[in-house]
């Protein structure tokens, strides 16, 4: 319990936040890896098509999927867990939530952008696009990426000015 103290509220709260989201990712990721396929076809393209295909190499990619999604979520943990900061370096973890807090916000927010784009007809792909899993991108799937990035990138700001 005095761990948890440590570190401001907001901090604690942005870094379950991310945590939760991480976590969520990684389940989702794990049922479409095993072989689920409720709301894959929301995912479209090569992502959609590796995932049915149950290949070693889709598996392979799945479960590489699913352990850095959980990474991410420790990650986040860590960062207001002043223990776990001594034991992993607490210069390392804040690289690392820095950096994965940007690959997040990055990836999540220019595939927000440009989807919405293509969606609102002011970049039109030379090829046609599945509607459906674009607009599932742009509203969940991404976003999701977004809301992550961010909530890590606060928790890992919050702890880079912790002592």
């Amino acid at each position: 319990m005095a761990d948890r103290a440590a570190a401001p509220w907001p901090a604690v709260a942005a870094a379950h936040t991310a945590a939760a989201l991480a976590f969520a990712s990684a389940a989702i990721s794990l049922y479409w890896t095993l072989g689920g396929t409720m709301w894959l076809d929301s995912v479209g393209g090569s992502v959609e098509q590796l995932a049915r295909e149950r290949s070693l190499a889709a598996v392979a990619a799945g479960t590489l999927t699913v352990i850095l999604k959980c990474a991410t979520g420790l990650l986040a943990l860590a960062l207001v867990r002043p223990a776990w900061a001594r034991a992993g370096g607490r210069g390392r973890l804040l690289l690392a939530g820095a950096l994965a807090s940007a690959v997040l916000l990055l990836w999540g927010g220019a595939n927000v952008v440009v989807g919405g784009l293509v969606l609102l007809d002011v970049i039109v792909p030379a090829q046609a696009v599945d509607e459906y899993a674009l607009r599932a991108h742009v509203l969940v799937w991404d976003m999701w990426f977004v809301l992550w990035g961010a909530a890590l990138a606060y928790a890992t700001a919050r702890a880079r000015g912790a002592r």
